[in-house]
């Protein structure tokens, strides 16, 4: 009896055992990376296992950013200063392949991406402002101006109530914040209306609105990009002119104590997802600067190339790679270790994301 009740339980646990690999392997086949190349114009859609690309799908001529829609079946690619400055391509992830192409007009170079509350959200800075993509009717049905000159790379919370934007000329983050607004006055009494003596005027209540309140902070020339802190309580960005670390408090909207490390040509910037630590990469040095968030002090500095650009940390804060676009490779870090252990070619990568099929 004890033998059978052994044997029983050694089933049991090769049962567990092979469901807990199943899953796991179920979970890795729905997850891929999705890479921009601007030396080839494609859209490289990679596994993160195998590190093998499995579909190259042709882009616009001049791509810069990437998104996945929140199911993981659709991609959004911003083509900002190619032959049509009014174009964001549609990718069918699925079935691998490139849907007909989002018009913007009347707004212009578009570039950053974001998606939240089910819809495309990006800058479009030849008009110096922001628009939502609305999938389902195919239409862009919002955009807003920010004033201010060269808005670049969008953040957007996942209520969809919140927006964050650098301007890299202006050297600002614009905060664009969904707020229900009730008017000071309301409609001019009606002209010539016939109202009986001592009748008192009908009571008037107003209808709060919504509206999107922008307020701007001075960061510094050349801040694009940035990226809020997990816990939403921070924004950081770097500017490429003179490499400093800009951190704005997202509570009082102004700037606090920043890092005095320099991040010469600073280009992207990401925190990992469990918000400990904050990746800035330089295009002009080829360096990856991984700072500790809450002591904002610099604990690596990473030689990847000539020149990086696109981060993406895994979901998992384990790894993230970057876009080596200036040799050709996407490279991929332990962060344990804080050094690479593989390489991925790819012509000019640049934009990075996930694709999580749901």
């Amino acid at each position: 009896m004890s033998s059978k009740k052994s044997d029983l339980k050694f089933t049991i646990f090769i049962i567990v055992i092979f469901m807990i690999f199943s899953s796991t392997a179920l979970l890795a086949q729905t997850k891929t990376l999705l890479a921009l190349s601007k030396g080839d114009h494609i859209l490289a859609i990679i596994d993160p296992i195998t590190l093998k690309t499995k579909a190259r799908i042709a882009v616009g001529d001049d791509p810069h950013e990437v998104i996945a829609s929140g199911n993981g079946k659709l991609a959004f690619v911003s083509n900002s200063y190619g032959s049509n400055p009014h174009e964001i391509d549609l990718i069918d992830l699925v079935n691998q392949k490139r849907l007909k192409d989002i018009n913007i007009q009347p707004l212009s170079v578009p570039h950053g991406l974001d998606f939240a509350d089910n819809k495309l959200w990006f800058s479009a800075e030849g008009s110096s402002a922001v628009g939502r993509y609305n999938n389902a009717s195919q239409e862009v049905d919002w955009s807003m101006g920010t004033g201010q000159d060269r808005t670049h790379m969008i953040y957007v919370s996942a209520d969809a109530k919140k927006i964050f934007t650098t301007n890299v000329n202006a050297g600002t983050v614009s905060i664009l914040v969904d707020t229900l607004v009730k008017p000071r006055f309301g409609p001019p009494p009606p002209q010539n209306r016939q109202v009986a003596q001592n009748t008192p005027p009908p009571a008037f209540q107003p209808k709060a609105q919504h509206q999107w309140l922008q307020t701007v902070v001075n960061v510094g020339k050349g801040s694009e990009g940035f990226d809020v802190s997990p816990n939403g309580k921070e924004l950081w960005t770097a500017a490429a002119d003179d490499g400093t670390i800009w951190i704005v408090d997202l509570v009082s909207k102004k700037t606090v104590i920043s890092p005095n490390i320099k991040v010469i040509g600073a280009n992207r910037l990401k925190f990992t997802p469990d918000g400990k630590l904050v990746l800035v990469s330089s295009l002009r040095t080829g360096d990856l600067f991984i700072f500790e968030t809450v002591s904002r002090k610099l604990v690596k500095q990473l030689k990847l190339g000539k020149g990086c650009a696109g981060i993406l940390p895994d979901t998992d804060n384990k790894l993230v790679y970057v876009a080596c676009n200036a040799d050709n490779y996407i490279a991929v870090i332990d962060l344990e270790k804080m050094q690479v252990i593989n390489k991925i070619e790819l012509a000019g990568p640049d934009g990075l994301a996930w694709a999580i099929l749901k």
